[in-house]
């Protein structure tokens, strides 16, 4: 499948027996349920899908699971999280043959790289392959920045395409486009600036939220598509709260407290996360049921 990397890209939640054992019929299900509600594309195992909490056999049968379910319906782009460039190549090779359709290429984790081997690490693993790569660049949360001067020296490796651009700095947008003009196609990856990347020229939105509502954040974006900006500034301003979760260190576990409230999924997470408890449990749980009564969807289902 030829990806058309634009619309809305959930970033899907692995789902979790009681042992905290993966429960792939349940993660099937969500992952269903999210292309019926009209989503464009699935990462699997991103950050929501706890790539890191995963053994490399897991992340495998995961994998055929999720490309299973999805039946060719929307493209499946995975997360490559690993500890070593040889562990990364290991990982998109099996990827490519188990049916993923694209990648999307995250530093090694824990060493923080000079660009001169951050573009190497991104090479070497795009060479061992032939699928479509979206860089993702999440400098607050892995402490490595993919600066311009590291996209021109990427510049030449053909099968890097996006950029799944997750700063709060939404100058970075107007910045590579300017730089780059249509080289990289730009993702807006922080939920809480999506508004804001997609005027800016982003073409999709690599998403946290949409987990829990899926309707909003595909009107959201069909929306700014077709140039309603009164609609989606709307609908932001609604969801704005929420997407803030998007943004803390906590948003794996806000996001699948959030689903498990909508019965979308469950929040059970792997340590070293643990569920929301307390006073940040009472309050993201206050702030889903406050949205939940107040969605824009409602609104147009009771007008219709």
């Amino acid at each position: 499948m030829k990806i058309d990397w634009r619309g809305v890209f959930p970033a899907v939640t692995t789902q979790f027996n009681e042992d905290l054992s993966i429960n792939y019929v349940e993660t099937q299900r969500v992952v269903d349920d999210l292309i019926k509600d009209g989503v464009t594309g699935i990462i699997a195992m991103g950050t929501c899908g706890e790539n890191n909490s995963l053994t490399a056999d897991e992340k495998r049968t995961l994998l055929k699971a999720i490309v299973e379910v999805v039946a060719g319906r929307v493209p499946v782009v995975t997360g490559v999280s690993e500890l070593t460039t040889p562990l990364a190549i290991s990982w998109v090779k099996d990827a490519e043959k188990f049916g993923a359709n694209g990648l999307m290429l995250l530093p090694a984790m824990v060493y923080v790289p000079k660009t001169a081997e951050l573009v190497e690490h991104f090479t070497q693993v795009a060479n061992a392959t032939t699928l479509p790569i979206m860089l993702y660049n999440n400098p607050t949360a892995y402490r490595v920045a993919i600066t311009n001067e590291a996209l021109e020296a990427l510049r030449p490796v053909k099968n890097i395409v996006a950029v799944k651009e997750s700063t709060a700095d939404t100058r970075r947008f107007t910045d590579m486009i300017n730089a780059f003009g249509d080289r990289y196609v730009v993702f807006a990856g922080l939920d809480d600036v999506a508004f804001e990347g997609l005027l800016l020229g982003a073409q999709g939105w690599v998403s946290g939220l949409t987990s829990a509502f899926p309707h909003e954040s595909v009107m959201l974006v069909k929306a700014l598509e077709a140039g309603d900006i009164n609609t989606a500034r709307e609908i932001y301003r609604w969801f704005l709260p929420l997407l803030h979760l998007d943004a803390e260190h906590d948003l794996v576990q806000s996001i699948k407290l959030a689903e498990q409230i909508m019965g979308r999924g469950s929040e059970r997470v792997r340590m070293p996360r643990m569920p929301l408890t307390g006073a940040r449990r009472a309050e993201v749980t206050a702030m889903v049921e406050k949205a939940a009564a107040t969605r824009p969807s409602l609104k147009i289902t009771k007008a219709a």
